[in-house]
């Protein structure tokens, strides 16, 4: 199935980025790639705000990416219309699909090579929110309620 896909890093995860994006496409899908599209040195939040505004209220599954995957995933849960999670493997990309209905993948391109995090976006974008008891607290994430 046919994806629409919005990408971006930070400076240490250029060629992670253009890796993903390459295969990503060959396999059919449509991407968005935000950048930065060279080698000079960028602040991660800048692009992760850019790529969660780009998600948010749409129909598309974000990739973001910088050397550890921390920092652009935090910038990414800034927004409240996105939900990513950092993963390193398969089984942890299917659940945040599954569990969190995630829709923003975060990878650290110096945590994970090429072929794992194809094998982890593979599996992000093969699995369908489980829905029902995951859908309550799905919800309050949104609405946090703080306390006791």
């Amino acid at each position: 199935m046919q994806r629409n896909i919005i990408i971006a890093s930070d400076h240490a995860a250029l060629e992670l980025k253009a890796a993903l994006a390459g295969w990503l496409r060959e396999g059919g899908h449509a991407v968005d790639d935000l950048g930065p599209h060279d080698g000079a040195s960028v602040d991660y939040p800048d692009y992760g705000y850019r790529l969660a505004q780009a998600v948010a209220g749409s129909d598309a599954i974000g990739i973001a990416l910088c050397g550890s995957g921390i920092g652009i995933s935090i910038a990414v849960n800034r927004h409240p219309g996105c939900r990513a999670a950092l993963v390193n493997e398969p089984l942890s990309a299917a659940l945040a699909r599954e569990h969190n209905d995630a829709n923003v993948i975060a990878l650290g391109a110096r945590l994970v090579g090429v072929e794992m995090a194809k094998a982890c976006v593979a599996a992000f974008l093969a699995t369908e929110f489980g829905g029902e008891r995951h859908a309550r607290r799905v919800g309050k994430l949104g609405a946090p309620v703080l306390g006791d």
